[in-house]
């Protein structure tokens, strides 16, 4: 059974931010769901719930579509696709036990893990950061490095990891920490703020709101810009899928199907673009189809990476042991955690192995 939960909080969320408008598998990850389905095809399917972090987007539409094309019930799982409000809460409340799994990042479940949580992650979806600093174009102005960002003001959600990251970004590339003014925003007013020029400056995410702000400014006759933290020193692991060590422990094989499932969704979301857009898009019509595309292509080339290319690749959603090591590192530094928290307390690659 599909269940769909939006509530008009976000959705209100949604119109502010600008957001709403007129969003064979391939052979990488279209490895058929295989294990134990004949042993589950006259039992129930099993209940899971997915927290997506925020509205339905590129970024994790690969689940949506694997619901709609049945990728998880062929995996014995009955899985709802539930909104949330944000990465950290996404993950804690995975660790709380509200979600069996959620789109989370490696900061998000360190600093569960430093407060005492049990999360980790069991697979990857953007094999690399997609974040980034985004800035709208203009006549005179070259930005195309950490120093030209030197004065600006930069908006961001309060809880966003971008308040930490920036500062030690900057630090990493030679700059002060303070030479962008960061600036604390309810999320719904950091688009109109950055398109209406009260900020220089604004985060951007590959796959979610970068298509968005892209559509915005177009409709004004402007260009968005950015530049990407990884281009610039940055070499971290983004978001994938997060579970419990409880889970992993309890109910191993409920989390392979998962993982397995949901990477058919995405293999066939990257296959195709267009119908995966109608199909995320006909659950929740007030999406803009066109801006939902080019999420789902910039999630495709965000999903594969060094590691998932090449002889001697690993398989999708492999989270590589020495950017995952960089990544634990970056994260300790920016956020002042324990060294005792290492990267291997943060992740398995048991079920895409």
């Amino acid at each position: 059974m599909q269940q769909w939960q939006l509530t008009r909080r976000w959705w209100t969320a949604l119109v502010c931010a600008g957001t709403l408008g007129a969003v064979g598998a391939g052979a990488m990850w279209a490895t058929p769901v295989v294990a134990q389905v004949a042993q589950t095809a006259q039992a129930a399917p099993t209940k899971v719930k997915f927290n997506l972090s925020w509205l339905p987007q590129g970024s994790t539409g690969g689940v949506i579509v694997a619901i709609n094309k049945g990728f998880y019930r062929e995996a014995g799982l009955d899985v709802s696709a539930i909104v949330g409000h944000g990465g950290q809460r996404t993950v804690n409340e995975v660790d709380q036990g509200l979600f069996e799994f959620g789109y989370g990042d490696p900061i998000s479940v360190m600093l569960n893990r430093a407060q005492g949580g049990k999360t980790k992650m069991v697979g990857s979806i953007n094999a690399v950061w997609p974040g980034a600093i985004c800035y709208l174009v203009k006549p005179g102005r070259t930005i195309a490095k950490p120093a030209d960002l030197k004065g600006m003001s930069m908006g961001g959600g309060g809880a966003s990891p971008l308040q930490n990251i920036v500062p030690a970004w900057l630090k990493a590339n030679g700059l002060p920490p303070t030479s962008v003014k960061l600036l604390r925003l309810d999320p719904s007013t950091i688009n109109p703020s950055f398109l209406q020029g009260r900020v220089d400056l604004t985060e951007c995410w590959e796959g979610a709101n970068l298509p968005v702000l892209k559509s915005l400014a177009a409709k004004q006759g402007r260009e968005i810009g950015s530049l990407r933290y990884r281009d610039f020193g940055l070499d971290m692991v983004g978001n994938g899928i997060v579970t419990t060590e409880k889970m992993i422990e309890q109910k191993p094989d409920v989390v392979r199907r998962f993982v397995q499932a949901t990477y058919r969704g995405y293999a066939w979301m990257r296959e195709h673009p267009e119908e995966s857009a109608a199909v995320i898009v006909s659950q929740y019509p007030m999406l803009d189809k066109q801006v939902m595309v080019e999420q789902i292509r910039q999630i495709g080339t965000l999903e594969t990476d060094r590691e998932t290319k090449g002889p001697n690749s690993h398989k999708p959603g492999w989270l590589p042991v020495p950017r995952m090591e960089a990544t634990a590192k970056f994260v300790r530094d920016a956020f002042n955690l324990a060294p005792a928290l290492k990267a291997t307390d943060i992740y398995t690659n048991q079920f895409v192995e």
